[in-house]
């Protein structure tokens, strides 16, 4: 008898513009507005047994708008309106990086900034997740190509109602 394959799939989520309105580098906790149905959206992914992993590029570091230290703030205060919420996001990425930064530490490409699959990469290599079956939810066509390079299904968001459109991914997959 083989082992079981103990590793799951992931619903991969942008964040600015798929789980909160992107406002143009928001980065302040009392500035964020939820996408309409984004909690229940989580619950929806969770109740399918789904990891739920944030891959986000985060120019806004590179541009010296916040500082690091702003996106921990930021994904701490998510995870727990989302715990309170009854809803599990089980990780962050960022990319702090962007080629044309202001900040020399950060003037560099970077292959986990999106169109690069970096982020996704690292997520299915060091942690107990499976390539088949996951997927990405995007705002962007810079998240599409990400998702294509590492050989997932991407899903464009529309920016209405998470909670429909993660209804209709799953009942297709």
């Amino acid at each position: 008898m083989e082992p079981m394959d103990e590793r799951r799939p992931c619903a991969f989520l942008d964040r600015d513009g798929v789980l909160i309105e992107d406002t143009g580098y928001p980065h302040r906790i009392e500035e964020v507005r939820w996408v309409p149905g984004v909690m229940a959206a989580l619950r929806r992914l969770n109740a399918a047994g789904l990891a739920v992993c944030i891959v986000t590029n985060q120019a806004g570091v590179a541009r010296g708008y916040y500082d690091e230290a702003a996106i921990g703030r930021l994904h701490h205060w998510m995870a727990s309106e989302a715990r309170a919420a009854g809803a599990r996001l089980d990780g962050f990425a960022y990319c702090p990086f962007h080629p044309a930064a202001e900040d020399a530490r950060y003037r560099r490409p970077s292959p986990r900034r999106k169109p690069e699959a970096g982020m996704i990469e690292d997520w299915l290599a060091h942690f107990p997740l499976r390539r088949e079956g996951s997927f990405l939810i995007g705002d962007r066509e810079t998240d599409m190509q990400a998702a294509r390079a590492a050989g997932i299904p991407g899903h464009l968001f529309p920016g209405d109602d998470l909670d429909g459109f993660v209804a209709a991914i799953l009942k297709g997959t």
